[in-house]
C-alpha cells in the first residue's frame, strides 16, 4: 500500500497541532515528524513537548525520525509520547551495544522500530537487523534540510532494499526530494512510504496531490 508522509518540516512549530488537523481531514494516515539535534545534522528543531502536543490534540499517527546524537537518552522519553513508529539512524548510537539497547527499548514498548541510512552509507550495513526491524529509512538527500533535490543514485538503494528484505514484513520509506516528478520511480523500485515535505507543505492543492498518488496505484 503506497502511503504519502507529509513532514512536519518545513511547517512553522507553531502551526504544527493546525497542521495535524488539517491532515487527518485531507484522509492522511501519517505525519512524519523530523527530530534534530543540532549535532547530528547542522538544523535544530521539533522538541519532544511538541509532538506530545500533537499527539494529543489530534487523532493522527505519528512516524518519529529522529537525527540525534544520543539516540537512546532521546527514545527514553519519546517512548512515553507513544509515537507509531520510531526510527533512529544506523549512523547514530557510537557503539553496536548502545544500537542494540535502543532497539530494544524501541520494541519493548510496543513501537515500531525503523531504521535509517544517510546516503553515503550502504544499505548493506543494516542487514544485521532484518530481523528486528519494521522498517527502513533510506534518504534520498543528506538529512537535515528541507527542500533538496532527489539523489538519483538512491533508487538503486531502493531496489537493494527490496532485495535484502526478500519475504520479510519490513516497510521501505524514503526521505527526501520526494515530489511528482520523482515519486513514480522510487514506488516502481520498492518503496511504500513516501515522505514529502517541502512538495506536499508548498502544494496549491494538497488534495489533489494525493489523489493524483492514489489513482496512480490504485489496484
Amino acid at each position: 500500500m503506497i502511503k504519502v508522509l507529509p513532514s512536519s518540516n518545513p511547517c512553522p512549530e507553531e502551526d504544527l497541532v493546525e497542521y495535524a488537523r488539517t491532515l487527518e481531514d485531507l484522509g492522511v494516515e501519517y505525519m512524519h515528524c523530523d527530530v534534530m539535534d543540532g549535532v547530528f545534522v547542522t538544523n535544530k528543531c521539533l522538541p519532544l513537548e511538541k509532538i506530545a502536543e500533537i499527539r494529543n490534540n489530534s487523532n493522527i499517527l505519528l512516524d518519529v525520525h529522529l537525527m540525534v546524537s544520543k539516540s537512546y537518552e532521546t527514545v527514553e522519553k519519546l517512548v512515553k509520547i507513544k509515537p507509531n513508529i520510531i526510527t533512529i539512524h544506523y549512523e547514530s548510537p557510537e557503539t553496536i551495544s548502545e544500537m542494540e539497547k535502543t532497539i530494544r527499548l524501541i520494541k519493548d514498548n510496543d513501537i515500531l522500530l525503523g531504521l535509517s541510512v544517510k546516503p553515503e552509507t550502504a544499505i548493506e550495513a543494516i542487514a544485521p537487523y532484518l530481523e528486528v526491524i519494521d522498517l527502513i529509512l533510506i534518504m534520498s538527500v543528506e538529512p537535515g534540510k528541507s527542500g533538496q533535490k532527489f539523489i538519483p543514485e538512491s533508487l538503486e538503494k531502493i531496489e537493494k532494499a527490496k532485495k535484502m528484505i526478500a519475504d520479510r514484513n519490513i516497510i521501505i520509506e524514503v526521505d527526501g526530494g520526494i515530489n511528482l516528478d520523482t515519486y513514480k520511480d522510487v514506488v516502481s523500485n520498492g518503496a511504500e512510504f513516501l515522505v514529502m515535505g517541502n512538495a506536499f507543505y508548498t502544494s496549491k492543492d494538497r488534495k489533489k496531490l494525493l489523489t493524483s498518488v492514489d489513482k496512480h496505484y490504485q489496484n
